[in-house]
């Protein structure tokens, strides 16, 4: 029987696994072990070995065994020994090359696209280490040690008080922190609004006839119906609102589209919420990121108690740190609160406590600024580099967010995608973020998220999507 599951952490603060099996003795078999663990790559170059002592009693051979299997490696180049520093890997020992290890079955890490433009991805090397690692130091220092007990399902204290008075000073949002929510990001409070049975909210539930196909899928597994409103020049046509009585929009920034919805249009839905008795879903998911003038304020800041109010960090800081929030009307509280249900499902308290002083601190306004400034940059060498290649071929939308919209000329946004594609380039088509039942006119456009590619691959990636475009065409007078 084969002798696995070597434990050398009592003695070296390290585990090693082996399997000995096969024929020739345990020498033999120790020997196969660790030379394939070497070219496997499961002992890296330098990995310091278990004494001969500690190994032999774990595997339950002799110390002799293992004294002349590591003599063995050494003579033949994979092991190093030294006195004092024991019996290491050889720096040269090598693991198996890609085309090794798929030839023993390992699987080999796909190639992925060389330019990557897909939308709703911040710029990952932005992220502010220095900056949240001493927050994040300061609050864990500073926490009480009730801080790390069960919690209460509504949040931290210290990051909703923090909240209220951020989205209060940066987004005009009238709210207190008994009525604020913290969840793990958007997707997870469409969960515990529309959580079956919980009877927060039912549907149907209106939404923008251009939107993403995720949050509608999560809402038809919620037993959620959705009814499309169409967009124009103005954003989400409220006035067709019929029986629904909820909707949720994108006011600040429609998604994808790119438009603001008109100050007449927040109004009416406003008045509409009112009449009926419904409550509107903000989602304000990049509406810190305007470009062309100050942000406009929340939709919430005209009906706190009409409105519930959606932000996360996913495009501030990253959605790596799963940390989202709720801005609540009195009456829906503890029905949240009640949905969310067992601790297993709330966010991490360290990371709330790290978030909240990183707003306190001034830290996260100071990084907010600094991104603005980022992405403004990336917008203006997307238009300039379009204006330079692929003049024919418009930026629509408003300056703000993290992705802009290419229009495109009817029936070519499949080309398109396709070019892109063969030239490295991945990103998506408005096509995939359109309602199955909506009537609206179909547009084609390509989605550009400018904020993805590090600074020093942005202009490839430029020049790999305007090489994708179509190119221009001179309409014939017979097409009418």
């Amino acid at each position: 029987m084969a002798d696995s599951w070597v434990d050398s952490a009592r003695r070296i603060g390290a585990d090693l696994h082996l399997e000995l099996s096969g024929p020739g003795g345990r020498r033999a078999a120790l020997i196969r072990a660790l030379r394939e663990a070497v070219r496997s790559g499961r002992l890296a170059p330098g990995t310091r070995l278990p004494p001969y002592r500690s190994l032999a009693a774990d595997l339950g051979v002799a110390r002799n065994t293992v004294a002349d299997a590591y003599a063995e490696l050494v003579a033949e180049g994979w092991l190093t020994a030294r006195q004092g520093s024991g019996t290491r890997v050889a720096e040269r020992a090598e693991p198996l090359r890609r085309s090794e290890r798929a030839a023993v079955g390992a699987p080999a890490r796909a190639r992925g696209p060389r330019h990557d433009l897909r939308q709703g991805v911040p710029d990952a090397s932005s992220f502010p280490r220095a900056a949240w690692l001493a927050s994040y130091r300061r609050a864990l220092q500073q926490a009480p040690a009730e801080a790390f007990g069960p919690g209460d399902p509504a949040g931290r204290r210290e990051l909703r008080e923090a909240l209220a008075e951020y989205l209060a000073r940066a987004r005009g949002v009238r709210t207190v922190p008994e009525r604020l929510v913290i969840c793990s990001g958007f997707a997870h409070a469409l969960r515990l609004l529309f959580a079956p049975g919980s009877g927060v909210l039912r549907g149907p539930l209106a939404v923008e006839a251009y939107g993403l196909g995720f949050h509608r899928e999560l809402l038809a597994t919620a037993g959620v119906r959705t009814t499309p409103l169409p967009l124009d020049e103005d954003g989400a046509c409220v006035g067709q609102l019929g029986r629904e009585r909820a909707v949720l929009l994108t006011p600040a920034h429609q998604f994808p589209t790119g438009g603001p919805l008109h100050a007449n249009r927040r109004a009416a839905v406003i008045d509409w919420a009112r009449a009926c008795g419904g409550v509107v879903l903000e989602d304000d998911y990049d509406g810190e990121f305007r470009y062309d003038r100050k942000p406009v304020g929340a939709l919430q800041g005209l009906d706190p108690e009409r409105v519930i109010y959606l932000g996360s960090v996913s495009k501030s800081l990253s959605p790596a740190l799963r940390l989202g929030w709720m801005a609540l009307p009195g009456r829906y509280v503890d029905g949240v609160l009640a949905a969310k249900g067992e601790r297993e499902a709330w966010a991490s308290v360290p990371d709330q406590l790290g978030l909240a002083d990183l707003i306190t601190s001034g830290s996260y306004d100071r990084h907010v600024r600094r991104m603005r400034q980022r992405y403004r940059g990336r917008r203006d060498r997307l238009v300039e580099a379009l204006a330079a290649q692929a003049p024919h071929v418009e930026v629509t939308g408003m300056a703000a967010g993290l992705h802009a919209v290419l229009r495109l000329p009817p029936g070519t946004e499949r080309s398109a995608l396709e070019a892109a594609a063969r030239e490295g380039v991945a990103l998506d088509g408005l096509a995939a973020f359109r309602h199955p039942a909506t009537d609206m006119a179909v547009r084609d456009g390509l989605v550009v998220g400018y904020a993805t590619p590090p600074d020093h691959a942005y202009g490839a990636a430029l020049d790999a999507l305007c090489q994708g475009l179509p190119p221009y065409r001179r309409r014939h007078p017979a097409d009418g």
